[in-house]
């Protein structure tokens, strides 16, 4: 299947839009293309059943946003206010229970849902990092705006995807201006976790030691990680203190968080915190971290982020689906895109 355009399609484990009309915002990019030839869900007679099928069934439209064969995206819902979802660690498409009926409450919203793959989904997160994560999401994030007429994105992280958004908006990249809002669902320490594997120590040691050696971009021994290959550099990041990916950490102090995640203050950001996350190691006192980062520093280090417990949700919220898409669509609802920036100026 040709993917270089737009192509209807669905997306199921075991879906159709295109152009909407051209927008202000669309009008000061540059360079945009004449989509007049892509496929209009207005002409197709399923249109009025909106985002799903039936069960784990997606409609909507999968195209290219970037060079790599890798990233693909698919987008439910024709509107001009994206909600992109950002997977973790192993994730890829349909990676979460709530994408489903996520994507059926921002279609009665009018907003679409972007489902997308980088070079980091699945078992490439060990041969990647947080930095090609950034420019692989702004490359997304400009196609929205350049062919999709976008006026405005929210991000969704889950899990590790939460430290994308965090590194990404850290860039001050172009497109990063047209991120209306951030929504971190599940911000868990991987350092914390992965401290729990009685083989962590000492290969960070080993990670520490290559990447002295100018061997950051070498694999490590199988038994560092058993699931994917993974270089010294993206280990060291997701295990060692202070670590690219360690923003998170319960131990981390409050200047420390200020620094990571302060940037975040100058967009609006909800943490949802699942109360019985299997990835926060029993010796870290959940209710305790959460208050704490309320009261002190992760809320408030992103500028007084709204806060939402989620009691008895597990890492993914499969357990809680409702509560977590109630909390997303209020969220959204109130972050509506209004004064946009261009991003080219």
């Amino acid at each position: 299947m040709d993917l270089s355009s737009p192509t209807s399609s669905s997306l199921s484990s075991n879906s159709s839009s295109s152009a909407p009309p051209t927008s202000w915002f669309s009008g000061i990019v540059r360079g945009r293309v004449d989509r007049s030839s892509s496929l209009k869900m207005a002409n197709n007679p399923a249109d009025s059943v909106g985002p799903i099928n039936r069960k784990k069934q997606f409609r909507g439209v999968m195209f290219k946003y970037g060079p790599k064969p890798i990233q693909v995206a698919f987008k439910t819902g024709d509107y001009k206010q994206q909600v992109i979802f950002i997977g973790g660690l192993t994730d890829g498409f349909l990676a979460t229970e709530y994408l489903e009926p996520l994507a059926i409450a921002l279609d009665k919203e009018k907003w679409s849902l972007v489902q997308f793959l980088l070079s980091s989904s699945y078992s490439g997160y060990g041969i990647s990092s947080l930095k090609q994560d950034a420019i692989e999401l702004d490359q997304l994030i400009n196609y929205l705006i350049n062919k999709e007429d976008s006026e405005g994105v929210v991000l969704l992280g889950h899990s590790t995807g939460c430290q994308d958004i965090v590194y990404y908006m850290r860039t001050n990249a172009a497109c990063s201006r047209a991120v209306r809002a951030a929504i971190f669902q599940a911000p868990v320490s991987d350092r914390e976790y992965l401290a729990t594997l009685p083989e962590t120590a000492a290969m960070i040691d080993l990670a520490s030691t290559m990447i002295s050696e100018g061997r950051a971009s070498e694999l490590m021994p199988r038994e560092a990680n058993p699931d994917a290959p993974i270089t010294a550099s993206r280990y060291h990041s997701l295990c060692a203190y202070n670590g690219d990916d360690d923003m998170f950490s319960s131990d981390l102090s409050d200047d420390q968080l200020r620094m990571r995640l302060g940037h975040m203050s100058n967009t609006p950001c909800q943490v949802l915190f699942s109360m019985a996350d299997e990835y926060v190691p029993e010796y870290v006192d959940k209710k305790a971290l959460v208050d704490r980062q309320t009261m002190f520093t992760l809320c408030k280090a992103m500028g007084g982020a709204e806060k939402v417990e989620i009691e008895w949700g597990n890492h993914s919220l499969s357990n809680r689906v409702e509560e977590a898409v109630q909390a997303v669509i209020d969220f959204v609802k109130r972050e509506g895109p209004k004064g946009w920036d261009d991003p080219w100026s």
